[in-house]
C-alpha cells in the first residue's frame, strides 16, 4: 500500500507497531502516535510539508488511522491522544480502508447480517485478542474511534475530509457506512465509495478491475482535497 502511494510521487512514512496478542490495546496506537510526534518534527528534514499530511491505512491500520484523526481534533484523555493532539499537526485528509473502526462488540456484524460461524468467530477473536477482558469502556476511545464520531463531542479542530472505499462482500462493511453517516451528521467531507462484490482488502489485488478503480478514485480525492505541490507527506499505516 505504501509503494502505491510513494509511486504516485508521495513521500511515505509507513510504521510499524507492537502486534496483538503479544501487545495488547493500547500498545499499538501508542507506537503510531510516537510515529506521528516524530513526523510533526522531522517532516521538513525528508522533504516533507506538515501542512499537507494525510493518513492512510487500511483494515487494522484504517482503525489506526482514525483513531490518529481523532486524537488529532478531539482533546481526549489517553496518553497517545494528548501526545498526538499536542503536536498541534493536524491532516489535510484521512484514508482509512475497509477499516474496522470499532474494535468492541464484535459481534455487532452478527447482528446486523447473518455470517458464517467462522468467520464471525474471527471477528470476536480481533476483539478478545486486542482488547484486556475487564477493558473500562471509558478508556477506548482510540480503540472505537468511529463511536467518538458518533457522540455528540464537538472537536478542537476541524476534521480533515475522509475517503472510505470497501467492498460490498466484506464483513466489515457496516463500520464505513457508519463512518460516512457520523461525518455527514458533523458536516465533514467523506467519500465512501462501495465496489460491488468484493472481499476484505480486495485493493491489494491490483490487477482486479475494481482495484484499479478504488485506486484511481483514491488519486483523484487526493488531487482535489491536497493543494498542488510536487512532495507531499504521507503516513502510511
Amino acid at each position: 500500500m505504501a509503494l502505491a502511494f510513494a509511486r504516485r510521487g508521495f513521500l511515505v512514512v509507513n510504521v510499524n507497531y507492537r502486534l496483538s496478542p503479544g501487545h495488547r490495546y493500547p500498545a499499538a496506537i501508542d507506537d503510531c502516535a510516537e510515529a506521528y510526534a516524530w513526523l510533526a518534527e522531522h517532516a521538513r528534514e525528508h522533504g516533507g510539508d506538515p501542512s499537507r499530511v494525510i493518513i492512510a491505512g487500511e483494515s487494522a491500520g484504517a482503525n489506526l488511522a482514525t483513531a490518529l484523526t481523532v486524537a488529532a481534533c478531539f482533546r481526549l484523555d489517553a496518553p497517545a491522544a494528548r501526545r498526538v493532539f499536542e503536536t498541534g499537526l493536524v491532516p489535510i485528509a484521512t484514508i482509512p480502508m475497509c477499516g474496522v473502526l470499532q474494535v468492541s462488540d464484535a459481534a455487532r456484524f452478527g447482528r446486523r447480517r447473518t455470517l458464517p460461524a467462522w468467520l464471525l468467530d474471527r471477528l470476536v477473536e480481533v476483539q478478545s485478542s486486542y482488547l484486556a477482558d475487564d477493558a473500562d469502556p471509558a478508556t477506548l476511545d482510540l480503540a472505537d474511534p468511529l463511536v467518538v464520531l458518533e457522540r455528540d463531542l464537538s472537536p478542537e479542530r476541524p476534521l480533515p475530509a475522509f475517503f472510505a472505499g470497501v467492498g460490498t462482500a466484506d464483513p466489515l462493511l457496516d463500520d464505513t457506512r457508519r463512518l460516512g453517516a457520523a461525518l455527514a451528521r458533523r458536516g465533514v467531507r467523506c467519500e465512501t465509495r462501495y465496489y460491488p462484490g468484493e472481499p476484505h482488502a480486495f485493493h491489494a489485488l491490483v490487477w482486479r478491475e475494481n482495484a484499479k478503480r478504488l485506486w484511481r478514485d483514491t488519486y483523484a480525492f487526493l488531487d482535489e482535497v491536497v493543494p498542488a505541490r510536487p512532495v507531499v507527506a504521507p503516513l502510511g499505516l
